[in-house]
């Protein structure tokens, strides 16, 4: 490691993570404050587009709240909402507008994820999901890959009363991410340029807290591999046939500032990413494709910085016992 980089990376690196964690409690508290007052607002549906990320508020809660942007996937939220023991789901809406979901249930106001069900746990030829709760206060949100060109979000129920209809967005809603990039400026860069030094020194840091920091808000039936990708250092992936087959690998690389540069659907068994002229990180996300959802072969990820101008990636597939 050049110990000249680390006389400055890990000093600034340490004030913008304090200053993360400022800014992340300011703004979650004034966005719960907006949300209260805003009633209409929380009884809505809340996707994300070009119009809603230029709402108050809604960048820089997302930035703070879930900075590793989903470019593959239509996010809607809903909420907060009283609930007295359960919440339902019009799956057939959901099943109709996407071949692959994710809903999440999370706490209101620590956003902590107090449950989830995914598409393909559910029986198709049922209309409704119900989940179950505890009293109390939570927010909903639900992500649409596979999409269908006719998308609509779920009518929901709660406590057996409907409280939102069913809601239709545009098939290319997610055409903001293309100029995302252009709102990167000095205050998200201050806020996540510990993100790519904590990744760098990973190897020297609990593995927990550096996925905590990486991944606040990541779905649980879904594989992630992930790491910092350094000037002018081109990244390799290779993959196994039988994960090519079954899942869908989602790849998406992130400047400093955790706005997303490049994104795509990998489906050959090797992919290449050419060197970039800037500091950033990557993800992979890789679900289990609609149609193989019962497989039982899982996804195991290698890692391999090779040198300061490769890095490697190894997509392997194992079974479960």
């Amino acid at each position: 490691m050049d110990q000249i980089w680390l006389l400055w990376e890990i000093p600034l690196a340490c004030l913008s993570f304090v200053f993360n964690k400022i800014v992340k409690f300011a703004i979650g508290n004034l966005f719960t404050v907006y949300l209260m007052l805003n009633q209409k607002k929380a009884s809505e549906w809340r996707v994300l587009s070009a119009k809603t990320i230029n709402a108050p508020l809604v960048l820089p809660v997302m930035m703070t709240k879930g900075p590793r942007w989903n470019t593959h996937a239509t996010i809607g939220t809903l909420g907060p909402f009283k609930v007295q023991s359960a919440i339902a789901i019009d799956t057939k809406t959901a099943n109709q507008a996407a071949r692959s979901w994710i809903a999440v249930v999370y706490s209101f106001p620590g956003y902590k994820t107090i449950t989830s069900i995914e598409s393909e746990q559910l029986d198709p030829a049922s209309d409704w999901q119900t989940i179950n709760l505890p009293a109390g206060k939570y927010s909903l949100g639900v992500r649409y890959y596979n999409r269908a060109e006719i998308i609509n979000y779920p009518a929901i129920k709660i406590d057996d009363q409907l409280f939102v209809e069913s809601y239709n967005i545009p098939s290319d809603i997610n055409k903001y991410y293309d100029n995302l990039i252009n709102a990167k400026n000095w205050f998200y860069s201050s806020l996540h340029y510990y993100i790519f030094t904590i990744l760098k020194l990973r190897n020297y840091l609990p593995e927990s807290f550096v996925r905590q920091e990486y991944l606040p808000v990541g779905a649980p039936a879904t594989h992630f591999a992930y790491n910092y990708l350094d000037r002018k250092q081109a990244l390799e992936i290779e993959t196994a046939p039988e994960i090519i087959e079954k899942f869908d690998i989602y790849f998406t690389l992130y400047d400093r500032s955790s706005l997303p540069l490049t994104w795509c659907i990998i489906t050959e068994r090797k992919y290449t990413l050419a060197p970039q002229e800037q500091q950033g990180y990557f993800l992979l996300r890789i679900r289990p494709k609609p149609e193989f959802v019962d497989t039982e072969i899982k996804v195991k990820s290698e890692i391999s910085v090779v040198d300061n101008f490769h890095q490697q990636i190894t997509l392997k597939s194992f079974l479960l016992f």
